[in-house]
């Protein structure tokens, strides 16, 4: 056996989510039950689970098979890698929210390319222009709180993370009835997840406390990726 098949068999499959799932909720738990402002065993969890999680979904993506494409998956690996980078910088003991700003907005850049592959950029601009709508509204609410140095930053940040999310429902429409229906479906809504999941990032760290706000972004962020790794692979 083959070790491409060796890795996507129904059996590997299952142990592969099934080591997500648990790295995921060590994440969730160590960053939940970390004392603040400490360096405790729950820390030390969060750390060593939450990139690892990101890693093995981009190991998912990485050995789908078939493949939509090479070029997609390459670019959907890449901004994978990004966001792996922002994983790592957003959960160091001091403040590196910048840092991990520019890596994420380096990641959405490599989705738009990934879908830019198969479908033109806004060629049915509706769905484009609610993504977009959506980004400047809740600029528009979290303006006011926000630190002047961020401003523009967060402006370039937002238009890119709207953009993604709205390519991936123009791609989604484009390609609803061919054979790139359940590929553009899964990233259509591992795109849209991953606004939600920087929604509630955002509202959190600058205008409100949202209760146990670490578990909803990280169930929706690792939700979010799963989606879009599953997106690499097409139908058969």
């Amino acid at each position: 056996m083959s070790v491409s098949n060796a890795t996507t068999g129904p059996a590997s499959s299952l142990r592969f989510g099934i080591a997500i799932v648990v790295l995921a909720l060590g994440a969730i738990a160590g960053a939940v039950f970390a004392a603040h402002g400490e360096i405790d065993g729950w820390r030390w969890l969060h750390w060593v689970c939450k990139p690892l999680t990101t890693v093995l979904i981009l190991w998912m993506a990485w050995r789908a098979e078939p493949a939509v494409s090479e070029r997609y998956r390459r670019w959907i690996a890449a901004g994978m890698l990004c966001s792996l980078v922002g994983d790592v910088f957003l959960m160091l003991p001091h403040d590196a929210f910048v840092a991990g700003l520019v890596s994420f907005l380096l990641a959405h850049l490599c989705f738009i390319a990934a879908l830019l592959g198969d479908s033109r950029f806004a060629a049915r601009p509706w769905g484009m222009l609610a993504c977009v709508a959506y980004g400047v509204f809740n600029l528009w609410a979290l303006w006011p709180s926000l630190p002047v140095p961020l401003h523009l930053p967060v402006v370039v940040y937002v238009l890119v993370l709207a953009s993604m999310g709205g390519q991936a429902v123009v791609r989604e429409r484009q390609h609803a009835s061919d054979e790139l229906a359940t590929s553009a479906h899964w990233s259509m809504m591992g795109a849209l997840i991953f606004m939600l999941s920087d929604t509630l990032l955002a509202w959190d760290r600058f205008r409100f406390v949202i209760p146990l706000s670490t578990v909803w972004v990280l169930v929706t962020y690792y939700t979010a990726m799963w989606c879009l790794a599953r997106s690499v692979r097409g139908s058969r």
